[in-house]
């Protein structure tokens, strides 16, 4: 012992804090599927949607880019002015290809539960490629609207 009354440090000993206890619960947890946030999950199921509809365009699809944002980080434009962008159209600029952007957060708020959210990502995505293609999303997926999730 110190002569300041407190015990001494143990070198590779387990640290304490000042009421005596140790180290409660992981310092981080493991890396473990089941430990999945919630923005990796709602960037999968984008994926999942964007991957459902690639078999329908076949190649001119490969030179769309997805993206997930929190929120719109821009004025929207002039016919989104009735409410909250739920995802974005971006057209090929040069060489930058096609971009697709999916608001993840005034998504999930109108979302009431899993089996929702992804019902409102398949319908979102399914109208931005259309938007892009200039299809109809009726045509390009036929559960579009139905509230269905894979």
């Amino acid at each position: 012992m110190t002569s300041s009354g407190s015990p001494a440090a143990r070198p590779g000993g387990p640290r304490r804090d000042r009421h005596g206890r140790g180290v409660r619960g992981p310092l981080a947890w493991p890396s473990v599927p089941s430990m999945v946030s919630r923005r990796e999950r709602f960037d999968d199921l984008v994926l999942d949607s964007a991957a459902r509809l690639e078999a329908r365009l076949g190649p001119r699809f490969h030179e769309v880019e997805f993206a997930v944002e929190d929120v719109p980080t821009t004025e929207p434009a002039p016919w989104e002015r009735d409410g909250v962008a739920l995802g974005r159209v971006f057209p090929a600029h040069g060489r930058q290809p096609a971009r697709i952007v999916i608001y993840r957060r005034p998504v999930e708020a109108r979302a009431q539960d899993q089996r929702e959210l992804t019902a409102i990502i398949g319908d979102v995505v399914v109208e931005q490629v259309a938007a892009l293609f200039g299809l109809q999303p009726g045509d390009l997926d036929p559960r579009y609207g139905d509230g269905e999730s894979d």
